[in-house]
């Protein structure tokens, strides 16, 4: 049931990250602005809270992705990441959201997209109810 329901969240955040992806290149001016006022805010904190769990220790390891047998130094994956697309990508040459947004996640280490979906996951993009053949 844990996975299940862990494959359901992931969808919906990547469902949702592929809807707001289309509406950056896709929105007319005074949608864009919408969507902009009532979802920067949103991801802004989402940063915020994940960067906090992230934050490093008086070790200077990173608690959220040390294990017990093998610490992580700070700065993480998480911080990483969170430097290249917040900072750094304002300096990049910008490219279609879609493909970069593909790209980074395959590059970052135990972040990427949900496994290959199994045969009852198989409907739609993010789906898992079973798909029924047609006749």
């Amino acid at each position: 049931m844990d996975q299940i329901l862990g494959q359901v969240l992931r969808n919906a955040v990547w469902e949702r990250l592929d809807m707001l992806a289309d509406l950056a290149t896709r929105a007319d001016t005074d949608s864009l602005v919408s969507v902009a006022r009532s979802e920067l805010p949103r991801l802004t904190e989402g940063w915020r809270a994940m960067l906090s769990a992230h934050e490093p220790d008086e070790r200077g390891d990173c608690p959220t992705c040390s294990t017990r047998w093998h610490r992580c130094k700070a700065p993480c994956s998480v911080w990483q990441v969170a430097h290249e697309h917040l900072v750094a990508g304002g300096l990049a040459p910008q490219q279609d959201l879609r493909r970069s947004s593909r790209r980074t996640r395959a590059t970052v280490p135990n972040q990427s997209r949900a496994p290959k979906p199994t045969q009852v996951e198989t409907t739609g993009r993010h789906a898992l109810i079973p798909q029924v053949a047609a006749h």
